[in-house]
């Protein structure tokens, strides 16, 4: 099975931009990351979401962002509740969401808004947003 052909990639109008990573041991998260060649930022708060992020990037392989519980309960509570970590989203960029959001309705595809778009700290305050993708998972959109 060949690649897909160039007119067959991107109809949604979005870019990958990285994986996010639940884990109530951030520390531990990091030692595995920095093993495998990831250079860790800096730890930043999010008030809206109620977490703490540190975005990875690799020269070789692509970017994780580790999210681990604030202080208060958040969101993170339902998605550790019996498990330590895993990752639970993808994140894609795109440069206008509405037209993705339509694209990705056009094809047929179920999605449910789970956070509306909102600023993000660790995107220097660029809207995402999150939505359910039936038959795919959990994605974020990061507006441009």
């Amino acid at each position: 099975m060949g690649l897909p052909a160039a007119s067959d990639m991107d109809s949604f109008g979005l870019t990958f931009h990285h994986l996010g990573l639940a884990t109530r041991s951030p520390e531990k998260a990091l030692a595995f990351l920095k093993g495998l060649g990831y250079q860790a930022g800096e730890t930043i708060h999010d008030p809206i979401q109620n977490v703490n992020l540190i975005l990875c990037p690799s020269a070789l392989m692509p970017p994780v962002e580790v999210i681990f519980p604030a202080d208060e309960p958040g969101p993170l509570a339902a998605i550790l509740v019996d498990r330590n970590e895993g990752f639970y989203h993808f994140c894609y960029r795109s440069r206008d969401l509405a037209a993705s959001l339509a694209a990705m309705k056009q094809a047929g595809h179920r999605l449910i808004e789970v956070a509306a778009p909102q600023p993000a700290p660790l995107f220097d305050n660029q809207r995402v947003s999150f939505y359910m993708v039936s038959g795919f998972g959990l994605i974020e959109i990061l507006e441009d």
